[in-house]
């Protein structure tokens, strides 16, 4: 099993930017596909950007360019870069954790980011 913890959140202008990240904790990091989704009040968690155990990302069309999702194996630690951020991507950001190797998933507890002037 692996626990997620995320950090990183916060209140940012129009145009700003923010890292967020999330530390794991457990079994092997490298074994996880690792996603962040977020969610914002009073609609569905929507998927954001993906990174596999050897660094492929895919990435959401809405935030394609603006976005960045990497993972350092040896800190157990997922960031996403978030560049050029607009009102529209105030959500509770969450990290995802799912094995290579079962259907086993886990997610963190979330980070609040707030867009606005």
């Amino acid at each position: 099993q692996v626990q997620l913890v995320e950090s990183g959140g916060g209140l940012v202008q129009p145009g700003g930017s923010l890292r967020l990240s999330c530390v794991a904790s457990g079994n092997i990091f490298s074994a996880y596909i690792m996603d962040w989704y977020r969610q914002a009040p009073g609609k569905q968690r929507d998927w954001v950007a993906t990174i596999t155990s050897a660094s492929l990302t895919a990435y959401a069309d809405f935030v394609k360019g603006r976005f960045a999702i990497s993972r350092d194996n040896a800190s157990n630690t997922v960031y996403l870069q978030m560049n050029s951020l607009k009102p529209e991507d105030t959500a509770v950001y969450y990290c995802k954790a799912a094995s290579r190797y079962s259907n086993y998933t886990a997610w963190g507890q979330g980070t609040q980011v707030t867009v606005s002037s």
